[in-house]
This record gives structure tokens, C-alpha cells and sequence, in this order.
């Protein structure tokens, strides 16, 4: 089974916008057997997930928050794991022994840039990163194209010696989405197209051996 960890110890900077998305991709793009876990007291993704229609592919969801991947089904191809903020030390140290692929949302803001700049230090030294048993690629999330802000988070994700593999914009099609329990690819092309393209090279890199141990 595959597991992928959605994670950032700052709240809001849409963990799990990016983790319902990513299941419902692998249920109704991949076809894949897909279980989401929630490990935020929140419960975010896990509301997402009551609101996903009975006609649509099936997710199965784990309430991690209570009883950690006790329940995650083993007949599940992928789990899609949506950590909880503020997670450092030993509480991150136990979440990595769960992911082999980790995606890290920054927020194009001078707070979000800071405060991912001295986590990612904080993961770097983790032993599962040091030893390549899990991998670590960034995205840009929520931004707004063509702002100084945007750049200022480009050019400082670059810079970064991590995967930088996608820029996601703020739009009302993620809102749409979770309201009604879908992925934007389960929205309409006329809608969303332009949200499939920014999501395409961060499938590309997921779906790769680059993202793999």
C-alpha cells in the first residue's frame, strides 16, 4: 500500500484541500482502491467525506486522530493522510513512520515562508528523509498569479534544495468542491480545466519513482 502525507505543523494553509483532492483523484482518475486518513482533531477531510455522493467512487475514511491506521483496510492501493498542525518532535518523528511520500502546501506569505523554512529544516534531519525511505516535495498553494507575494513564494521555493513541483491558485472551484463531497476532477471541464493543468505536474512527480523510496 502507498501512503502519502499531506503535512505542515502551521494550520490553514489548506492541508486538507490538498489531501481530499489528491484521494479523489486516485478513486475516480486512477481507479484506485483509496482510504483517506484524518489525523486532525478537525476532522476536515473526514466532513469532505460525508459529503461525497453514494453514486461517486469510493473512499474510505479513517478517523487517525482517534485510532492512528487501526482501521486503514489492507485491501487499500493508496491512503492519502491528512496530518495535524503543529506536529514536531516525537509526534512528527511517529507520523513519518507512516509515509513514504510527504507534500508540504506553503501559503504565499512572509509568516508561512518562515515558519516552513525552519520546519523542512526540522524534517531534513529526520531519519526516515536522511536514510531515502520517505521523500519531500513542496507546493505553492492558494496563490494568486502575477502578485509580488506569488513571486517572492516562487522564488523562495526554488531556492529550496526540495522538489518544488507545483504552484496550486485560490479558487472557488476547491470551494465548490468540497461542499458537495468531489475532487475538481470531478467537476466540470468547462470549470476546472484550468485547476487539472496546475495539478499535472504534481500527479507527474507523485506517479514517479521520484517520489518513491
Amino acid at each position: 500500500m502507498r501512503h502519502i502525507m499531506v503535512l505542515n505543523p502551521k494550520g490553514g494553509c489548506g492541508k486538507s484541500t490538498l489531501a481530499t483532492n489528491l484521494a479523489a483523484y486516485f478513486a475516480a482518475e486512477a481507479e484506485l482502491s483509496t482510504a483517506l486518513v484524518d489525523y486532525d482533531p478537525q476532522a476536515s477531510s473526514l466532513d469532505w467525506l460525508e459529503r461525497r455522493p453514494a453514486a461517486r467512487p469510493e473512499i474510505i475514511g479513517v478517523a487517525g486522530y482517534k485510532d492512528g491506521l487501526k482501521h486503514l483496510p489492507r485491501s487499500a492501493d493508496v491512503a492519502v493522510i491528512d496530518a495535524p498542525a503543529r506536529s514536531h518532535g516525537p509526534e512528527l518523528t511517529e507520523l513519518m513512520h507512516h509515509a513514504e511520500t510527504i507534500l508540504v502546501p506553503v501559503l504565499p506569505s512572509s509568516i508561512d515562508m518562515l515558519a516552513v523554512k525552519k520546519f523542512l529544516e526540522e524534517l531534513k534531519n529526520n531519519s526516515r528523509v536522511k536514510k531515502k525511505q520517505a521523500k519531500v516535495a513542496v507546493i505553492a498553494n492558494r496563490v494568486r498569479e502575477n502578485t509580488l507575494i506569488f513571486e517572492e513564494l516562487d522564488e523562495f521555493l526554488d531556492r529550496l534544495r526540495i522538489p518544488y513541483i507545483a504552484a496550486l491558485r485560490e479558487a472557488q472551484n476547491y470551494v465548490r468542491a468540497y461542499t458537495r463531497g468531489l475532487g475538481v476532477w470531478e467537476l466540470p471541464e468547462y470549470l476546472a480545466w484550468p485547476d487539472w493543468e496546475q495539478w499535472g505536474p504534481l500527479l507527474s512527480w507523485v506517479e514517479s519513482k521520484r517520489s518513491q523510496p
